[in-house]
């Protein structure tokens, strides 16, 4: 008999779920937040560290230089001008690291107080020298200028196939080739992945006697629980060196063998909610399809499996991921190289390993940091839109 008391305990407990609930919704919305404007404020930011330039000669008629340009230049891949758009004259850069091979002690002073006079005189008298300085250090006299420097722009951010943050004088960020690599170890796990999963549900729920389903049942499940680590040394000392073998290769670490071993490590979530899927199938379906005449397999492939969609729509969903968002085990068995993907026998680099391995050695706060917030942006969206592309398949396939 329903009392004052307890109806008061019952609307008690009904808003303290209601406040669960909003309050997880509002953290989680929290998140997303921070990290979107984390990743946002890294767009046409200069990828060169604050107060910092290249100066030139007025006479050099190279005004704007890119990112991945300066980083050739430095790292003496363009030797002119000329294929800058400028003169023929050979480029000659100093840093303050080279100050000593230019200047001697005396002249640039006891406390390079004339540090600034020396570097515009060599930039003066050198028609291909550039020189990168804190704007601090160095003021502007007589024919030299600075040249400017292209701020990263989104489309530079996807469509640049170079990922070298960490260069100097200027951090190249090409996310294109993480992207990539993500994605094509990402769709091969799930080809691999998703039929031999399926088809174990199948054999689990249908086909094994009740005796091997016990047997089975707890041991796959298991399997999710293994940390990723296990499963990374376990690809490494295993599947790297059978696939060298197999296919010759000089190192194994390729993206072939982090499809494999995210394949092996989606199987046990993909099995375990779809059989639990299919095992919900009213018996009196089944008895139905059995008295108009269908054989047993005719059964699953008409009966069982559409009913069962949405649940193996979740399980690929869960699979997918796993495989995208997957970190340790990748990092280890891919071979971490963030070059364009053309094989899958090659190193790859993912995403999700990228922000691992480099999140740490980020200034927070700086350009670096906020780029690997970028990188998780385009992870989440990623995630998002092949959930989002899962489920209207499948929709369209129960209309239809």
């Amino acid at each position: 008999m329903s009392t004052p008391f307890n109806k008061y305990i019952e609307s008690l407990v009904e808003w303290i779920i209601k406040g669960c609930g909003y309050i997880s919704a509002f953290i989680v919305l929290l998140i997303v937040l921070f990290l979107f404007k984390e990743g946002i404020s890294f767009v046409n930011s200069s990828p060169i560290e604050a107060h910092y330039g290249l100066f030139t000669g007025k006479a050099n008629p190279v005004k704007q230089l890119t990112a991945v340009q300066i980083k050739d230049i430095f790292d003496g891949k363009i030797k002119t001008w000329e294929s800058l758009g400028g003169s023929n004259d050979p480029i000659v850069t100093i840093t303050v690291n080279d100050l000593e091979d230019f200047f001697t002690k005396e002249e640039l002073g006891p406390n390079f107080e004339y540090l600034s006079i020396c570097v515009n005189r060599f930039l003066d008298s050198i028609p291909g020298s550039v020189a990168f300085f804190s704007e601090r250090q160095l003021s502007l006299i007589g024919a030299t200028r600075e040249i400017e420097i292209k701020s990263i722009s989104l489309w530079d951010f996807l469509s640049g196939r170079e990922w070298f943050p960490t260069a100097h004088p200027a951090s190249v960020m090409g996310t294109l080739p993480l992207l990539l690599g993500t994605l094509v170890v990402s769709f091969f796990a799930i080809l691999f992945a998703l039929p031999l999963g399926l088809a174990a549900a199948i054999y689990l729920a249908e086909i094994a006697n009740p005796q091997v389903r016990k047997v089975l049942k707890p041991i796959i499940e298991l399997l999710s629980g293994i940390p990723s680590v296990v499963y990374g040394f376990f690809g490494l000392v295993i599947i790297v060196p059978l696939l060298q073998n197999v296919f010759d290769l000089p190192v194994g670490e390729t993206a072939i063998a982090g499809s494999i071993l995210l394949a092996i490590m989606a199987l046990p979530t993909i099995i375990t909610v779809s059989e639990d899927a299919i095992r919900t199938t009213p018996q009196a379906m089944k008895e139905a399809s059995f008295a108009l005449g269908a054989s047993h397999w005719q059964t699953i492939w008409k009966v069982i499996l559409p009913y069962a969609s949405s649940g193996i729509t979740a399980a690929a969903i869960l699979g997918i991921g796993r495989a995208i968002g997957e970190t340790m085990a990748v990092l280890m068995v891919t071979g971490n190289a963030a070059i364009m993907p053309h094989s899958l026998v090659q190193p790859v680099r993912t995403i999700p390993a990228t922000i691992a391995a480099e999140l740490g050695e980020a200034a927070f706060g700086g350009l670096h940091f906020k780029s690997l917030f970028a990188l998780a942006c385009m992870l989440f969206l990623i995630t998002l839109l092949t959930n989002v592309l899962v489920e209207r398949i499948t929709m369209k396939r129960k209309i239809s």
